[in-house]
């Protein structure tokens, strides 16, 4: 009962952690206050691990929450949403609108699981109706952990800042070995053009390195992703879309 208060209050005061994350960020403050701060981040972390510990191996889609269904750019997100289903992974996204909800929603639509990370915001970004499954985290460096943390894959969509953020987050991550060669997906070619052009700018300089190219793939077909993410995850780590065993009805 005292939990689920916290978390409904955490909810109705969006505005008050996100304070909370910029004075954290402001600089050094009293040590009391550090460390509560501190138990109120792995509060969070606890919350995040009970909720998606049994969501199954995902794939997680990135992408703007400004564009609307009918966009082009929503509808190719349902596609891969539709397709990640389809070889048997669980859709993972920031669970918001615009892109993420059309992932979730091509998920949902093809018998798939949905799931998401929402993000607790002063305007109030609520989950998308297409989830089977979310948490609302408060900070964003936990969100984005537990984004990385449950999936397998990634795929990047047409956005803005926090799109580019957790894009190259996983890359630095996956760059570093701090996680395994995920397979990362770069959809919308045009769209992500000075991105690439970016990366064999990068290459010329040899602040990375010739071969870390080869960590993405870029396309427009929607088809060619997933074929892609479905050869690299079966050949890296063994994943296959099995029937699952119902035994004692579980979902």
């Amino acid at each position: 009962m005292y939990r689920n208060f916290v978390i409904m209050e955490e909810e109705k005061n969006p505005k008050e952690a996100h304070i909370a994350e910029r004075e954290f960020l402001e600089g050094p403050r009293s040590r009391w206050k550090e460390l509560l701060f501190t138990l109120k981040v792995a509060r969070e972390f606890i919350r995040g691990f009970r909720k998606l510990h049994f969501v199954g191996p995902c794939i997680a889609v990135f992408g703007s929450a400004r564009f609307k269904e009918g966009h082009e750019f929503y509808e190719l997100a349902r596609k891969v949403g539709k397709g990640i289903a389809e070889i048997g992974f669980t859709t993972m996204t920031g669970g918001g609108p615009g892109i993420m909800e059309a992932a979730n929603r091509g998920a949902k639509e093809a018998g798939g699981r949905s799931v998401g990370c929402n993000i607790v915001l002063p305007h109030e970004q609520r989950p998308n109706p297409y989830l089977d499954k979310w948490v609302s985290i408060r900070y964003f460096f936990v969100r984005k952990v537990l984004l990385l943390k449950y999936s397998y894959g990634f795929v990047v969509l047409p956005g803005g800042f926090g799109t580019l953020d957790e894009f190259y987050e996983a890359l630095t991550l996956i760059q570093t070995k701090k996680i395994l060669q995920f397979p990362v997906v770069v959809m919308c070619k045009d769209f992500h053009a000075h991105v690439l052009a970016h990366i064999a700018l990068m290459e010329t300089h040899k602040t990375i390195s010739d071969t870390d190219d080869e960590l993405l793939f870029f396309t427009d077909s929607p088809e060619e992703a997933i074929t892609w993410l479905k050869q690299k995850t079966e050949n890296q780590f063994g994943l296959r879309k099995r029937k699952a065993a119902a035994l004692l009805g579980e979902k």
